[in-house]
């Protein structure tokens, strides 16, 4: 029982800044959770603390260990629910990691919907363009676009997206439609640089950019304008695509589908807020509009 109670008294800092508010939290003294934490790195052997001046914060050992705890007391808290026959509320909070532009164009209400639905969780979110280490970072679920490295992780795929290019209607009934990419170098193109390299199925187009937008959603606004040929994921133009604004140029060279993949670390003993969020996450994205054009 001192080890339960240890693994409480730490899991305390999950949600507190410093060790005497953590104390608060749980109702004992400061020196009761510090000598709670010492036990437990001396039966781990491991530091789970970096003690400063300044305060503390976990090591890296501490925040996989802090992670396995609050799961592994939720876990506790949820079968003693069930076996008094008492209906579990997910709560607590879900560390979500987000690819910035996909969340720009996808993910926004679908975080609200859940938010409506699930009240009692509570969503930190973190936006970035590079592939996460779940476990090091402290991660419940991250939505990867692309090619998974081999992990242990538990990975739904939700849909598919491409690199497509198109125009607006007008645009190319006044400068012509393109059969193949290297018609391109007589169109004017929308990119983020001024030397344009689109690669495509069998080829690369390497093209002067007629206009450069350091945004996405600026090449975007240009192209729906009539402004020139814009080449991006499909995601982000798809509710253009299916008004009409925008039309797909040239599908048969694009290259292969990336998948959309709901990815989190500990498949059914994932805590209820968790599994909560994966599948909300899951049903509303296969729904999504978005993957109905890949």
């Amino acid at each position: 029982m001192e080890r339960y109670r240890d693994m409480q008294l730490f899991a305390a800092l999950a949600e507190q800044p410093s060790l005497a508010s953590a104390a608060r939290s749980v109702e004992v003294s400061g020196p009761t959770v510090v000598r709670a934490i010492a036990r437990l790195e001396a039966r781990l052997r491991v530091r789970l603390l970096h003690r400063s001046t300044r305060g503390v914060s976990l090591t890296e050992a501490g925040s996989a260990y802090m992670a396995d705890c609050v799961r592994l007391l939720a876990a506790v808290d949820a079968a003693e629910a069930s076996a008094k026959g008492l209906h579990v509320q997910a709560r607590g909070n879900v560390r979500v990691f987000l690819p910035f532009l996909f969340s720009r164009y996808v993910m926004a209400p679908i975080l609200a919907g859940y938010m409506d639905r699930y009240p009692d969780v509570n969503l930190v979110a973190h936006y970035h363009d590079y592939y996460p280490n779940l476990h090091e970072e402290g991660l419940d679920v991250a939505i990867l676009v692309g090619e998974l490295p081999n992990s242990s992780l538990i990975a739904r795929t939700v849909g598919q997206v491409r690199h497509i290019l198109c125009a607006n209607p007008e645009y190319l009934a006044a400068h012509g439609e393109p059969y193949h990419p290297d018609d391109l170098k007589r169109h004017r193109l929308i990119a983020s640089a001024d030397q344009v390299y689109w690669d495509f199925q069998g080829c690369q187009l390497k093209a002067r950019a007629r206009l450069n937008c350091t945004t996405v959603q600026g090449a975007i606004n240009a192209a729906v304008h009539g402004a020139g040929l814009i080449r991006c994921q499909s995601y982000a133009v798809h509710e253009h695509l299916l008004s009409g604004q925008l039309v797909r140029i040239l599908p048969g060279f694009e290259l292969p589908a990336l998948a959309v993949q709901v990815v989190y670390r500990e498949g059914r003993n994932a805590p209820l807020r968790v599994r909560s969020f994966v599948d909300h996450c899951v049903t509303a994205l296969r729904e999504h509009p978005a993957f109905q054009l890949a």
